[in-house]
């Protein structure tokens, strides 16, 4: 788990008193030297500061090296305390009790800092005039401050656990939406195949019943054609439930590489036009281009007579564009539900602009051009 570290500004007052405690030892008698008591001063100084180090707080030093280094700032400071009487030596025990109490377990911390603590009396004891005085207010200074940095501690470390539970609740509840939309999309999925997709089935089947009964009996060749052709539209809607239906389940969405089979369906008068580098698309964009396609084409079929119809598909560099345009007489395709309507083209507009895209649909010159441009 996450070491909680000691506020911001809590640690700029720790190192400010650090570098008083260091100024105090180097000023007071008898200071750093190599001879006599100098020599202890100087040596209870580096390991003071190699201490410091070792048991630095912002560290991610492993808890027994931290362990180490606490006890030999400990160590060093009752030796400066028995050392230099007028000295600061002594307030090492509170980088002590400060660091073990906000870094360490609770078991180590109390022991260290009880450690310390007690050779802190027995120096002062021995190099004091007036020892009862300065032990009663070294303990009274000193022993909240274990106690405050152990309440910080836990209540960050309360504060981690919580943010903890947060983030699994939140993965839980979406791991339940998502097992919810699954199982959602699996009911739609099997609603329109026993529905949708079998209905299609049966009118596909009895539209060639009807074509080879009317060759059969030798009705007019409009007629057939026109029974051929709702034939195709029927199994290409049986085909299309089934792509539906697959997605539903999983599986990929159709995208543009299915535009020429779309176009194939239309016969002679349907050509399609792919010009700049193919590339991926997201499922999204993929389907709201063939989806685009595909209504734009059976709006055609249903209100104009064209001859010839034009389906363009551009790769360019800040998105791709699709235009159907057909050349005929018809009525033009309402841009907005009304009555016998419909909702095509609306349809297409908001799931286009869903995509940050757009949709443009309205009469030519020559006939109807529906147009959509998505960003990469």
């Amino acid at each position: 788990m996450h070491k909680p570290s000691p506020p911001i500004a809590l640690r700029v007052f720790g190192l400010l008193a650090i570098v008083a405690v260091l100024a105090s030892v180097l000023v007071s008698e008898p200071r750093p030297a190599l001879t006599g008591d100098g020599l202890g001063v100087a040596v209870a100084l580096a390991a003071f500061l190699g201490g410091l180090w070792v048991s630095r707080p912002w560290g991610t030093t492993a808890d027994r090296t931290r362990l180490a280094g606490i006890a030999t700032v400990g160590a060093a400071s009752v030796a400066l305390t028995a050392l230099q009487p007028d000295g600061a030596g002594y307030a090492g025990v509170y980088f002590v009790v400060v660091v073990a109490a906000a870094r360490l377990p609770r078991t180590p911390a109390l022991a260290i800092s009880a450690a310390t603590l007690a050779g802190e009396i027995v120096a002062l004891a021995l190099t004091r005039d007036v020892a009862a005085a300065h032990i009663g207010g070294l303990l009274f200074s000193v022993l909240p401050w274990f106690f405050v940095m152990r309440l910080l501690r836990d209540l960050a470390i309360g504060r981690d656990r919580a943010e903890a539970l947060v983030e699994e609740l939140e993965a839980s509840r979406a791991a339940q939406v998502q097992a919810a939309a699954l199982a959602e999309r699996g009911r739609l999925a099997r609603d329109m195949h026993d529905v949708l997709a079998h209905s299609l089935s049966a009118l596909a089947l009895q539209l060639e019943g009807a074509r080879l009964l009317a060759e059969d009996r030798s009705a007019d060749s409009a007629v057939v054609a026109a029974i051929e052709r709702a034939h195709r539209l029927s199994a290409a809607g049986l085909e299309e439930a089934r792509a539906a239906i697959g997605a539903l389940r999983g599986d990929e969405m159709p995208g543009p590489e299915r535009l020429r089979a779309l176009a194939a369906g239309f016969g002679d008068r349907c050509a399609l036009t792919v010009t700049g580098e193919p590339r991926p698309l997201a499922s999204e964009a993929r389907l709201a281009v063939y989806r685009t396609a595909q209504e734009a084409l059976t709006n055609v079929v249903r209100h104009s007579e064209a001859d010839r119809v034009g389906l363009e598909l551009a790769y360019e560099p800040d998105g791709v564009r699709l235009a159907v345009e057909d050349a005929g007489p018809g009525v033009p395709v309402p841009a907005g539900p009304g009555p016998g309507s419909g909702y095509g083209i609306t349809g297409m507009r908001e799931r286009a602009e869903l995509l940050g895209g757009r949709l443009q649909a309205g009469p030519t010159a020559r006939g109807f051009r529906v147009e959509l441009w998505l960003p990469a």
